[in-house]
């Protein structure tokens, strides 16, 4: 048994001072530092990351190239507003930003602090741009926790419980599920069809389609579980947006920056949105997100209408850069490609051996573990999930879920293929421990997840 005595105490303080409402429990890991793919805790405890700052550190902890960046733009300068005033790192990072996003148009970008805010910006900008007053996004989408973001979301009661109103005007359709279809026995491309004729009952019935301004879906539907969409779900919506004249807006906050194995999330599905919406992992953990275009979206957009005082701070912007340089230097999205396929063939190695693992799905090292009570029902095994990650846990994995039932497995992209067979070992043993029936129900005290 691991001494955690300083953790310990550091989670009884914590409690007693920081609101309930701002923490997901899972267990008491109190995180002193993180080199690359592990972090130790306050006791000296090591554990190999699997959720990355939920997939906020792509290039890993304390990335050198990224820490050196950091320091150098902070002996010069910390801060002064982009409100008001220039710095080169913004305009370098811009640069990039908009050479990287798909799309042969100009681009503009503008930038916040959080995939919440920028999620904002978006709606902002498609309700500027096109003067049409709704947003559509989806059904068990998670966007973030500003009231706009909120809105767009629809994945758990308790986000916008009891702090209504919320944004007017922002429509829930369904995403399209593979593995848990509308009707059983549905192929992909039915369930594509399925969820395409849905729009088009709703433009018909009750959404106006010349009242819509944009659709805004992550190109797999990260919180819910890493739902990865049929392809020709988003081609299929792809030539809806364009009949109609909505923008087709990527959310990336999750997937974007190698993750998949490609820069961002939607080029694996051989679609150009009009925009993409940026967070998390821009900057290697350091507050920094935003929003590329089509120039012509922007273009209109008067100040102050998205401007924020630390925006697009110079040492945000150094991070990213550096983390930009990073992801090309060291090839990481075909690294990500590759270890992810790895993982996914263990995963399903696994799948055949324990009955309650019922979908293996994701692309890169975006995976999702759907666990299960029953293959043909399909219903959520929390159980299983909480106590598996607990134990993982106790044998030096830090590994969370999401959706009740789906173990997240999104590590730094730097993650080595033995460190990551050494994860995947210690979640089959825990696998195994549980189907044995060895792991007490005592840990779900603990254990609430997402």
């Amino acid at each position: 048994m691991k001494n955690l005595t300083k953790c310990l105490e550091l989670v009884e303080a914590d409690k007693s001072l920081l609101s309930p409402g701002s923490r997901i429990s899972y267990y008491p890991l109190a995180i002193k530092r993180g080199r690359g793919a592990i972090v130790e805790d306050l006791d000296g405890n090591s554990y190999i990351d699997m959720l990355s700052s939920a997939g906020a550190v792509n290039t890993g902890h304390c990335h050198p190239k990224v820490v050196e960046a950091v320091k150098k733009q902070a002996e010069e300068m910390l801060l002064y507003t982009t409100v008001y005033m220039y710095h080169e790192p913004l305009v370098h990072l811009s640069k990039e930003i908009v050479a990287l996003a798909p799309g042969d148009f100009r681009k503009r970008v503008f930038y916040g602090l959080s995939g919440s805010d920028a999620n904002d910006g978006a709606i902002k900008m498609a309700r500027f741009s096109t003067g049409r007053p709704k947003v559509v996004s989806y059904i068990r989408s998670y966007h973030g926790n500003t009231y706009g973001a909120m809105t767009l979301s629809a994945v758990s009661l308790p986000m916008g419980h009891r702090v209504g109103p919320l944004l007017p005007d922002i429509y829930h359709v369904p995403y399209p599920d593979p593995y848990r279809p509308p009707v059983p026995g549905m192929t992909p491309d039915q369930v594509s069809d399925y969820c395409i004729d849905f729009i088009k009952t709703a433009f018909t019935n009750y959404m106006p389609a010349d009242e819509v301004a944009a659709f805004i879906i992550e190109p797999i539907q990260g919180d819910s579980g890493l739902i990865v969409p049929p392809v020709k779900y988003m081609h299929d919506l792809r030539r809806l947006c364009d009949e109609y004249g909505i923008l087709f807006i990527s959310e990336e906050v999750q997937q974007g920056f190698g993750r998949t194995g490609k820069w961002f999330g939607i080029e694996n599905f051989g679609v150009v949105p009009d925009a993409m919406i940026m967070g998390k992992a821009i900057a290697s953990g350091l507050p920094l997100s935003g929003v590329v275009s089509r120039a012509e979206l922007m273009d209109p957009l008067n100040p102050p209408v998205h401007t924020f005082t630390t925006a697009g701070n110079p040492v945000c912007c150094a991070a990213a850069l550096a983390t930009i340089k990073v992801l090309k230097e060291e090839n990481i999205p075909a690294h990500a490609a590759e270890v992810g396929a790895h993982a996914q063939h263990r995963f399903r190695e696994m799948q055949k051996r324990f009955e309650f693992v019922g979908d293996v799905r994701g692309i890169g090292l975006s995976i999702g573990v759907d666990l299960v009570t029953n293959r043909e029902t399909k219903e959520r095994n929390r159980v299983a999930t909480s106590k598996i990650c607990y134990r993982a846990w106790e044998k030096g994995l830090l590994l969370a879920f999401f959706s009740g039932s789906v173990l997240r497995i999104q590590p730094p992209l730097v993650i080595t293929k033995a460190e990551m067979d050494k994860a995947l070992d210690i979640i089959e043993e825990s696998m195994e421990e549980f189907e044995k029936g060895q792991i007490p129900d005592s840990v779900l005290d603990t254990v609430k997840g997402w």
